[in-house]
């Protein structure tokens, strides 16, 4: 369970890891400076492991670095909830093992502060006595998840066949 930090519609790239910090791979550098122009750095100072990203529509639109849902992982973040991805943050989250997970109706329902939770398995997510769903991942995508990634995913698959 983790505290919701609520944004709006087309919450882009730029602003969640600004162009300024894409000298930087590592991911402590990142994480101290996302979502740094989207709201002053109140996120990346307040933001603890657990916690999740609720937004509108078309969140992760704009470039398709994947620095940025690398910075959000690296923050802590359990999950993004949002209306709607841009697909290519969808994947680019997938493969740095972030969950992204599609629920307009968590979305307009959850605000900053709420405790939320959620299941990948059962395609739910928890707040307070309500209970919203979205289409659980396939077992494939969560396991690579649960491995913090696809590399990690792939490294683990090579090391148990040899």
């Amino acid at each position: 369970m983790g505290r919701a930090w609520r944004y709006g519609d087309d919450v882009n790239t730029d602003l969640i890891i600004p162009a300024r910090y894409l000298n930087s791979s590592d991911p402590r550098e990142l994480a101290r400076h996302c979502m740094e122009d989207a709201d002053s750095g109140e996120f990346a100072r307040g933001c603890r492991p657990g916690d999740v990203i609720v937004a509108g529509k078309n969140f992760g639109c704009g470039s398709s670095r994947e620095h940025a849902p690398l910075a959000i992982k690296a923050c802590g973040v359990a999950a993004v909830i949002a209306e709607s991805f841009a697909r290519i943050f969808f994947r680019n989250s997938i493969n740095v093992g972030l969950p992204i997970l599609e629920s307009p109706d968590a979305a307009r329902a959850i605000r900053a502060g709420d405790q939320v939770a959620f299941d990948l398995a059962k395609g739910t997510i928890s707040l307070g006595e309500r209970t919203f769903r979205f289409e659980p991942y396939p077992p494939e995508l969560q396991e690579i998840v649960r491995a913090g990634g696809l590399l990690p995913y792939v490294r683990a698959r090579r090391a148990k066949s040899a």
